[in-house]
C-alpha cells in the first residue's frame, strides 16, 4: 500500500498553485493523496505568513495536524510555504511537533524530502527563493471547471508594509509559451475559467521582454478553445493602461472585472506606504475604467490604521469609499510585520482603533453592496453553475462579476437538471447579504 499524503493549503491563490504542483509531484512519485487527514501518513501544511492573522491561522492548523500523531496514522508533519520561508528554524524550535520545514526554494525536492522523513531523517531544507518552480503539472484543488494560472512570482514594488519581497524574492515572469501551454492543457481537462494571479499581474513580462505583455498574453489566451472566461487578480493601479482596457472591451473572453488593491487614498499615507498617487489621481483612474469598460466590476482592498493615520486621513478614506462605491471591497487592520520599514515607523495606531476603523469601512461597504445588489434585481446574467445545494433545493454559481472564493454567489432555481460546470442565464429576483437569488431564465 502506498503512503498517503494529506495537504492543508492556506493563504492566497498563488500559494495554492504551489500546493497543487507539490501534490502532483508526490502523486507522480507513487504516493496516494487523501483529503482525510486521519488517514494520512504525511501531512503537509502549506502556510501563509503575510500578516499576523495569517500566521495565527497557520500555527493553529499545524497544531491541529499534529494531533493525528496520537489520533491517526501520522508519521511526519511537514511545513512549507511563506511561514516556513520566513521563520525557518524558529518553527521547529517553537513547535517541536513539526518534523520538517521546507523553504519555497526547495519545493521541487518534496518527493525526496518526504521519503527521507518517512525513513526517519528529519531536517530543514532551504534554497534560493528564485529556485521556486512556478510552472509544472498540478493536481487542481479548485473545482474542475476553473483554475488559477500563476503568470509570475515575487515582487519588486517594495511597499513599506509588505514582507512579500523578502519572502518570495524579486519579480520574475513565466515565459508566454509556458503559460499558454499550461492553459491549453487545463482547457483540455475541462477548465472553462482561467484566473490569472501574480503579486502584480499588470507587470507581467516586463522583466523577460522589456515591456509589459499582459494585454498580449490575454489576447493569446483568448485563442484557446474551451476557455470561456479569463479573469485577472492583483492589478496594480499605476500599470492599468489604455491598452489593457482596450483588451477588456475588445476580447469577449476577458471578463469586465478588475481587482485593484489601492490600500489607501490619502497622498501622505500612500507616500509612507511607498506607493504613488493620491485621491484625485485614483478617482480619475476609476472614472476612466468605468467609462472605458461598460459594466465593469471593480474590487479593491484597503488598509485601515496605517502608522500615523490621523482621524482626518481616515475620514478621507471613508469619503473615498462612499463616493467611489466599489463593487467589492475588503479592508484590513494594519499589521506590523517584522523587517518591514512601516513596522519601525512612529505613531503606531492602537489595535482597537485600527479594528474600529476597519469595521467602519466594512459597514459602509455592506450598505453599498446591498444597494448595488438591489440594482441587479430584474436583470438577466450569464452564470457558471458551480453546484447544487440539496438542503435549500437550488443551484448556485457565479457571474462574470464574482470571483471565486472571495466574492458572493448567485443561488437560483431551475425546473430542469443542469450541468455542473455549464453556463446558463439567470434572472435575478432578490438579494441576501452579499449573495443574489434568482431563477433559470429559459
Amino acid at each position: 500500500m502506498p503512503y498517503k499524503i494529506g495537504m492543508v493549503s492556506l493563504g492566497c491563490p498563488k500559494n495554492q498553485v504551489d500546493a497543487e504542483i507539490i501534490l502532483r509531484k508526490l502523486a507522480d512519485a507513487g504516493f496516494a493523496i487523501t483529503p482525510q487527514e486521519q488517514e494520512a501518513d504525511v501531512i503537509i501544511v502549506n502556510t501563509c505568513g503575510f500578516i499576523e492573522e495569517a500566521k495565527k491561522e497557520a500555527i493553529e492548523n499545524i497544531l491541529e495536524a499534529a494531533q493525528y500523531k496520537q489520533h491517526g496514522k501520522l508519521k511526519s508533519l511537514i511545513v512549507t510555504g511563506c511561514l516556513a520561508e520566513r521563520y525557518r528554524d524558529e518553527i521547529t524550535k517553537e513547535i517541536p511537533e513539526v518534523d520538517v520545514v521546507v523553504g519555497i526554494g526547495k519545493n521541487s525536492d518534496i518527493v525526496k524530502i518526504v521519503k527521507e522523513s518517512l525513513s526517519g531523517k528529519n531536517e530543514n531544507y532551504y534554497g534560493e527563493k528564485t529556485d521556486l518552480n512556478i510552472e509544472g503539472a498540478r493536481i487542481l484543488t479548485t473545482q474542475p471547471f476553473w483554475a488559477y494560472l500563476k503568470i509570475a512570482e515575487g515582487c519588486d514594488n517594495r511597499c513599506s508594509y509588505c514582507a512579500i519581497p523578502a519572502i518570495r524574492g524579486p519579480y520574475r515572469s513565466r515565459s508566454m509559451e509556458s503559460i499558454l501551454s499550461e492553459a491549453a492543457d487545463l482547457a483540455q481537462t475541462g477548465v472553462k475559467e482561467l484566473i490569472l494571479v501574480a503579486q502584480d499581474t499588470t507587470r507581467y513580462g516586463e522583466d523577460l521582454y522589456g515591456k509589459i505583455m499582459l494585454p498580449g498574453l490575454l489576447k493569446a489566451l483568448a485563442q484557446i478553445e474551451g476557455i470561456h472566461w479569463i479573469r485577472m487578480l492583483y492589478t496594480y493601479p499605476d500599470r492599468i493602461t489604455d491598452e489593457l482596457l482596450d483588451v477588456m472591451v475588445g476580447v469577449p473572453k476577458v471578463v469586465p472585472y478588475l481587482d485593484i488593491p489601492l490600500q489607501h487614498c490619502n497622498r501622505e499615507i500612500l507616500r509612507r506606504m511607498n506607493r504613488r498617487g493620491d485621491r484625485v489621481q485614483l478617482e480619475a483612474l476609476i472614472h476612466k475604467i468605468r467609462t472605458h469598460v461598460p459594466g465593469v466590476t471593480i474590487r479593491t482592498t484597503l488598509i485601515a490604521g496605517f502608522p500615523g493615520e490621523t482621524e482626518q486621513q481616515f475620514e478621507e478614506l471613508c469619503e473615498f469609499v462612499k463616493s467611489q462605491r466599489f463593487d467589492r471591497l475588503g479592508c484590513f487592520a494594519y499589521s506590523a510585520e517584522e523587517n518591514t520599514p512601516a513596522a519601525e515607523f512612529g505613531n503606531q495606531i492602537d489595535p482597537q482603533v485600527k479594528q474600529n476603523r476597519m469595521d467602519i469601512i466594512m459597514s459602509e461597504q455592506l450598505t453599498i453592496v446591498h444597494e448595488k445588489n438591489k440594482s441587479r434585481i430584474g436583470s438577466t446574467t450569464e452564470v457558471l453553475v458551480e453546484g447544487y445545494d440539496s438542503y435549500i433545493k437550488c443551484y448556485f454559481g457565479r457571474s462574470a462579476a464574482e470571483a471565486p472564493e472571495i466574492d458572493g454567489k448567485i443561488f437560483f432555481t431551475s425546473p430542469r437538471p443542469l450541468e455542473i460546470g455549464g453556463f446558463v442565464n439567470v434572472l435575478i429576483n432578490d438579494t441576501l447579504d452579499y449573495d443574489l437569488l434568482g431563477e433559470l431564465a429559459e
